[in-house]
């Protein structure tokens, strides 16, 4: 059993998001699944970019990173969309993790840091998605997985953002099941 932090998109911690972290917990891991939004979650991805920048992005992530506070050493980190910011903040720079798991974006490591020799992750995104795959996300993401041991990039069919959350329009069942069941390899791999 490998113990994960799974930070949420910017539409806050949905009914799909746990959806999502309990698909996990089934497979016997436990999923922390904190709330960075404090209770708000927003019906567009307009609407939560609205109220992550009168909170300040800076502080979302610092919220995300923060999260991990607690929690054993050993862990996997995960984020999905914006969460990815906190997760690879983490991963780079918090002794201790055991992988990553980056759902619908990457950023350039050199954001961070250097990322650690060897440490596992898996990138999972839409080829059109019009901000994983057309901002670039998808690009990085691929010069970082090129010869690089223990690092795996699933690209999935589609144009939309947030497909891995089952409460939204944009869910994508099937491309989900595949990244569940990805995800699971890496979780039981490193627990």
């Amino acid at each position: 059993m490998t113990e994960m932090l799974l930070l949420h998109h910017i539409q806050g911690l949905t009914p799909g998001v746990v959806a999502f972290a309990d698909a996990l917990r089934a497979g016997g891991h436990t999923v922390h699944t904190p709330d960075l939004f404090e209770g708000r979650t927003f019906a567009s991805i307009d609407d939560g970019a609205a109220w992550c920048r009168e909170l300040g992005f800076d502080e979302v992530r610092a919220r995300g990173v923060a999260a991990a506070d607690g929690l054993p050493d050993g862990i996997v980190v995960g984020g999905i969309s914006l969460g990815v910011m906190a997760a690879q903040q983490l991963a780079q720079n918090r002794p201790g993790v055991r992988g990553a798991l980056l759902y619908e974006a990457f950023v350039p490591p050199e954001e961070f840091g250097a990322w650690p020799d060897g440490l596992p992750v898996q990138v999972h995104g839409m080829d059109h998605d019009p901000f994983f795959g057309e901002e670039g996300d998808l690009e990085a993401a691929q010069g970082f997985v090129e010869g690089r041991e223990g690092a795996e990039l699933f690209v999935y069919p589609g144009a939309v953002h947030l497909f891995t959350d089952s409460s939204l329009p944009s869910s994508d069942v099937e491309a989900t099941r595949l990244v569940i069941d990805r995800s699971l390899e890496l979780l039981g791999r490193v627990g």
